[in-house]
């Protein structure tokens, strides 16, 4: 099978495939295109008369030029102006290939994002590529990563196998952020470490104290066919939509259960929603998949996108 790495290289460079294409998927939708995707879901185990907004961000990848500084303002401005109840961030915030005029460092993008305001607060998660490209974390086989770091000195918290209960109109819910399943890259004479991922769900739900419904944040979106009926959500990012999607079908998709998991609203055990994110990975490249917000707003009609 093809990866998505050698996939997106033979997209970009396939002459036959056009020059506007192509240039229209380096230059323009990964770059000038920003949308906001809004799923109003009522999932089974959510009250009814309990409205909550869910702002999600994911898949920074910041560097120059394809996510400057600026661009992750504009980002923060738009995210704000939704006036969210709560704002998630799903991980992947630093660089995730090589095409770079620059590499953002942590403190400056993690700057940036702590201007994100919400009245229940800003969370994160880390993705893979936050554990991937600190190399002194790779080595030593534990964290903290720069990228925690600098989210944490930011004022934003970082979850980690961790939940916390929230409320709003006298509801209670908890927010509940699983460790990445990717955090180390396969075991070498200089990674020496042998678990590549830091999830650990069971924990993770063992903090959960009482009955208030779950939403639970997931870098990876595999988790799912795991993830108990006890949760009401589940908030996803790292596939990118597959980075280049055709009529509603991603080609590659970094997920075992491929096109189930790529992108948008589905329900495995409980409701999934995975965003197709904002920057880019292995190549600066996306079509028909624009970077984007996602708003959920819990108990409203049903999903719609615009």
């Amino acid at each position: 099978m093809i990866s998505r790495r050698h996939f997106l290289r033979f997209l970009a460079g396939f002459g036959a495939f056009g020059a506007s294409t192509t240039a229209y998927g380096v230059g323009v939708e990964p770059m000038l295109r920003l949308r906001v995707a809004r799923y109003d879901i009522l999932p089974p185990q959510w009250p009814a008369d309990f409205q909550l907004k869910i702002a999600v961000i994911a898949d920074l990848h910041a560097c120059d030029p394809w996510m400057t500084l600026e661009h992750v303002e504009a980002i923060v401005d738009r995210t704000n102006a939704l006036n969210a109840d709560i704002i998630v961030m799903l991980g992947d915030y630093v660089a995730g290939h090589r095409r770079v005029t620059r590499y953002i460092p942590a403190t400056e993008w993690a700057s940036v994002l702590g201007g994100l305001k919400a009245p229940l607060g800003v969370h994160a998660i880390l993705g893979n590529h936050d554990w991937w490209e600190d190399n002194i974390v790779q080595r030593a086989g534990q964290g903290p990563t720069r990228a925690r770091q600098a989210l944490e000195a930011a004022g934003i918290p970082v979850y980690e196998n961790d939940a916390r209960r929230l409320t709003k109109d006298n509801h209670a819910f908890w927010l509940a952020g699983l460790g990445d399943q990717l955090a180390y890259l396969p075991a070498s004479r200089f990674r020496p470490v042998r678990r590549i991922g830091v999830d650990d769900l069971a924990a993770t739900l063992g903090k959960v104290a009482d009955d208030a419904p779950v939403i639970l944040l997931a870098h990876e979106p595999d988790v799912a066919m795991r993830v108990p009926a006890r949760v009401a959500l589940q908030l996803s990012g790292h596939t990118h939509g597959g980075q280049v999607r055709l009529f509603g079908w991603s080609p590659v998709v970094p997920s075992r259960y491929g096109n189930r998991l790529a992108y948008g609203h589905t329900r495995v055990n409980c409701d999934v929603i995975v965003s197709g994110g904002l920057g880019c990975s292995f190549m600066p490249f996306r079509l028909g998949v624009p970077p984007e917000i996602v708003l959920v707003t819990l108990g409203g009609p049903p999903s719609t996108i615009s």
